[in-house]
Order: C-alpha cells, then structure tokens, then sequence
C-alpha cells in the first residue's frame, strides 16, 4: 500500500512541476490581467504620448488626498508625483504582460506584489476604505475586498517568485536556449 501511494505522489510531483506554475499564471490572466489593464487605461493621458503624461484620474486614483487638497489642480504637482504616476501606468501594463508571457517571471511577480501592496496601502489610507471593506483575517468573512482578495492573488504571485514561471514560458525557452549555447563547443 505505501509502495502504491509512493508512486501515485511520485506522478503527482512530476504533473505539478509543470501544471502548477503554469496554471497560476493562467489563473492570473483569467482574474487580474485585464482588471490591470482596464486600470493602467484609465491612467493614460491623451494622444499618442498619453504614456508620458498621466490623465488628471490618474493622479486622483494615485494620489487622491494630495489631489483633493490642490483642488484638483494636478498642474501644481511635483516630479515625484509625475514619476510614481508614469511608472504605476506603466506597471499595470509591462508586469501582467511579463507575467502571462512567463518572461521574467519571478522579477515580474515580485514587482505586482509591490504593486498589490501598495495599491491596498493607498485603497486604505488615500481612498478610506472602512473595516468592512478592509477585512480582517480569521474572522469567517472571506468578502472584504482587501485582506481576503488580496490575499490570494499574492499567494499565486507569491508562488510564481518562488518556483518560477515553469517549463511552459517564454523563461523556459530562454533558459533551455542559454545551455545550449553555453554547452556547445566553444572555438579556439
């Protein structure tokens, strides 16, 4: 009996390796890729160089205290504000893309952590969610939009920093070209 479980947790192993990674970047596109997107569009000003310069909802969804207090008047906002809001637009487009394509990967899950975290941060302190929204852990209401939704896409996220984006990526023909170039006989 143990021989048999031995084998069956065995053939297991081998189909996670592969299913596993891969399934979390899938069950990242299918929840978050286009809530992101949808998000960074929302950031872009006009025309063709709207990705240099935010939209005025940009700034108010970034930094809504500090908007709100220079009534609105998002001209009088400093470089620092111009570069959080560009690489912020920026993020919500390059990592989800990166994430999907599995390139880079463990980099790109470590940035929307970031990303994730700083967004409830501001979502909290700019936005004044209240308790209910916020949520706590342990307390039989999976429903609040921070702790608990939060939660789980940092777990997959988490998962991809750990273990990669698995041998279905753009990583892994990155990594399988770079031994067959460094294996190959080198000339003299």
């Amino acid at each position: 009996m143990l021989t048999l479980y031995a084998r069956v947790t065995d053939i297991l192993d081998d189909i996670a390796h592969w299913l596993t990674p891969t399934a979390a970047r899938l069950l990242f596109a299918a929840v978050l890729f286009v809530y992101y997107w949808n998000s960074g569009l929302t950031k872009l000003g006009d025309g063709v160089f709207g990705f240099l310069f935010p939209s005025t909802g940009a700034y108010i969804q970034i930094f809504p205290k500090t908007v709100e207090a220079l009534g609105y008047d998002t001209s009088q906002l400093g470089v620092f504000h111009w570069a959080v809001a560009v690489a912020g637009t920026w993020a919500e487009f390059i990592l989800p893309v990166l994430i999907v394509l599995g390139l880079f990967t463990r980099l790109a899950a470590l940035g929307m952590i970031g990303f994730v975290v700083v967004q409830s941060w501001v979502d909290v302190t700019g936005h004044g969610l209240g308790p209910k929204d916020v949520g706590a852990f342990f307390d039989g209401d999976p429903s609040s939009l921070i702790l608990d939704q939060r939660a789980f896409w940092v777990f997959v996220l988490g998962y991809l920093v750990l273990r990669g984006a698995g041998p279905v990526s753009v990583d892994a023909l990155l990594r399988q070209s770079s031994r067959a170039f460094t294996s190959a006989p080198q000339p003299r």
